[in-house]
């Protein structure tokens, strides 16, 4: 239960890192983390450490710990891609740049803290 919950405030506070009005405000403030240094973009995703220790800390590496594992390289590097093609290769295509300016709703960012410490619950239960 206490993963559980250190995984809730893990993922309540990458929210607040990457809140923007629109996937393009996402993307930009992850960059500036990302410029400053890799790892630093790396280290404001602790939720995905967090996870690898509990795999590690109880030995459970079940069907749900992979699948929140590979969830979370995911969502890791397609912010990478993202980055890569906006600020690095400036190549954007006009399908990407509509989607950049999409308003996200404010519970989208609570969407991690709603998936992620359930599985982590189930898949150690």
């Amino acid at each position: 239960m206490i993963f559980t919950l250190i995984l809730l405030v893990l993922e309540l506070f990458e929210a607040y890192i990457q809140r923007a009005d629109t996937l393009g405000g996402i993307i930009q403030n992850l960059y500036a983390y990302y410029q400053k240094s890799i790892f630093l973009f790396f280290l404001i995703h602790p939720g995905f450490y967090f996870v690898l220790f509990v795999v590690i800390y109880t030995n459970v590496l079940n069907i749900s710990m992979i699948f929140i594992i590979a969830l979370k390289i995911f969502d890791i590097f397609y912010k990478i891609e993202l980055i890569k093609q906006l600020f690095i290769q400036r190549k954007i295509s006009q399908q990407l740049s509509m989607i950049l300016g999409w308003k996200i709703p404010s519970w989208y960012f609570f969407t991690g803290a709603m998936i992620y410490p359930p599985m982590l619950y189930l898949a150690l239960n």
